[in-house]
C-alpha cells in the first residue's frame, strides 16, 4: 500500500522531540458538531454510527476542519466504543443520552466471555483510515486512536456514561480478578485495533484514558497505567520504514506525570489543570534526556469567549511551556498546541480560526521567525 508523500511533516517531528519551525496545532473532536457542515453530513447519514460506518463519510467530516484551518494533523473520524461494540456488547447512540451498550460486562461469566474480537468486524475502521490518508494526499499526518483499556472497561461496565462510577468502581474493589480479566483483553484487544489501523496507514496512534483520572491513587497505577502499557508493548515501533508516535492522554492524570513518564510512548497529553512549565520539567527532558513531547493544553471553554481572550490564553499556553527546542542536531522539549479535552459544539467556528492563526504566528515569534 503506497501513499502520497507527506508535506507537513512538523506534527511527527515534535512528536519524536525534533526542533520545528512553529508549534504544531490539532485539537481533540476537531470534527464534531460545531462545524455546520458536520451536522449537515450527520443528517445525510441518518445516525453517529452510520456516519462512522460509512468510509465515504467517515473520509469527509474527517477532511472537513482541515478545509477550514492550517491543522497541524488529521485524527480518524470514528468513537472509542467500537472495540466493545465488536465484542458484541451492541453500542447504540440514543438521542439525549449518549452512547449506551444493550449488554453490560458485570458477572463472572459476563467476563468469561468476552474475546479480542475478529478485526474483520471493524473493517470499516481501517478503510475509513485507508481512505483518509489517501484523500488527505500528503497535506498532514493521520492520526488513528482508541480509547484505554480502563476508559473501555468503565462503559462496558457502566453500560455508559456514568457520574459516579458505581459499578466499575463496585466491581474494581470487590472483584480485582474479574476487572484484571476484563482488562487484560480490553489491553489486547486496542493493541491489535491500533495495529491494524497502523497497517491500514495511521501515521500516529493516540491512546484516549478519559476516565483514569477518576481512579483513586495506587489504583489508578494498577488498573490503568499498567494496562495502557500492555498496550504500548505490542505495538510496532515503526511501520513501512516509518517511526510511529505513540500518545497517551489521561484525563486528570496530571497528579501522576512522573509515573506515566515511565510509559512506552513519545508523547504525554495533559489537561487544563497541568502547567506546561512544570509538567516540561517533570517529564520533557530537562535538563537530560529527550523525555515526552507534551501535548495540550488550553480549556476547551476558551473557545467560547472573545477572539481576543482566545489569543491571549494561547500566548499563556505557549508561554507557559516556555522557550521553544530550536537546536536542530539533536532531540529536545517540544510541545504540541491542543485542548485539555474534546472541543465544546458550542464553539463559534471562527473562533477555531482565530485560535489556530494565534498559535502558529505566535510560536514563530517565539522562534524568532516573522
Amino acid at each position: 500500500m503506497t501513499f502520497p508523500a507527506l508535506r507537513n511533516d512538523t506534527f511527527l517531528r515534535a512528536c519524536l522531540g525534533q526542533a520545528t519551525d512553529h508549534t504544531p496545532i490539532w485539537l481533540m473532536r476537531q470534527a464534531g458538531r460545531y462545524l455546520p457542515e458536520y451536522c449537515a453530513t450527520r443528517a445525510k447519514a441518518g445516525s453517529f454510527m452510520g456516519l462512522a460506518t460509512n468510509v465515504d463519510y467517515a473520509t469527509e467530516v474527517t477532511l472537513q476542519p482541515l478545509e477550514r484551518y492550517p491543522l497541524d494533523a488529521a485524527i480518524l473520524f470514528s468513537d472509542i466504543l467500537t472495540v466493545p461494540d465488536a465484542m458484541g456488547l451492541g453500542l447504540r447512540f440514543a438521542a439525549g443520552e449518549g452512547p449506551r451498550f444493550e449488554r453490560t460486562v458485570r458477572t463472572e461469566s459476563d467476563v468469561a466471555a468476552l474475546a479480542v474480537p475478529d478485526m474483520e468486524r471493524l473493517r470499516y475502521v481501517f478503510d475509513a483510515v485507508t481512505s483518509i490518508r489517501r484523500a488527505l494526499d500528503g497535506r498532514v499526518p493521520l492520526i488513528g486512536f482508541s480509547g484505554s483499556p480502563w476508559t473501555l472497561a468503565c462503559y462496558m461496565v457502566e453500560g455508559g456514561g456514568s457520574d459516579d462510577y458505581r459499578h466499575v468502581k463496585t466491581l474494581l474493589y470487590s472483584r480485582p480478578d474479574l476487572m484484571h480479566r476484563l482488562l487484560a483483553v480490553n489491553a489486547d484487544a486496542v493493541a491489535l485495533y491500533l495495529t491494524t489501523q497502523i497497517e491500514a496507514g495511521a501515521q500516529a496512534v493516540m491512546v484516549f484514558d478519559s476516565w483514569g483520572g477518576v481512579l483513586a491513587d495506587g489504583a489508578f497505577q494498577a488498573f490503568s497505567l499498567a494496562y495502557t502499557q500492555r498496550v504500548l508493548a505490542q505495538l510496532p515501533r515503526e511501520y513501512a520504514g516509518q517511526v510511529i508516535p505513540r500518545i497517551v492522554f489521561t484525563k486528570g492524570g496530571g497528579l501522576w506525570l512522573e509515573e506515566m513518564a515511565t510509559l512506552d510512548c513519545d508523547v504525554l497529553g495533559v489537561d487544563w489543570t497541568v502547567h506546561l512549565g512544570r509538567a516540561r520539567r517533570l517529564v520533557g527532558g530537562e535538563p537530560g534526556g529527550p523525555g515526552k513531547a507534551l501535548q495540550g493544553n488550553l480549556d476547551p471553554a476558551v473557545l467560547l469567549s472573545t477572539p481576543e481572550a482566545i489569543a491571549r490564553e494561547a500566548v499563556r499556553v505557549l508561554e507557559s511551556f516556555g522557550a521553544p527546542h530550536t537546536d536542530r542536531t539533536r532531540r529536545g522539549p517540544t510541545h504540541i498546541f491542543n485542548l485539555g479535552h474534546g472541543i465544546s459544539l458550542h464553539t463559534p467556528p471562527e473562533n477555531v480560526a482565530a485560535l489556530v492563526e494565534t498559535v502558529h504566528a505566535h510560536s514563530r515569534r517565539m522562534r524568532g521567525g516573522a
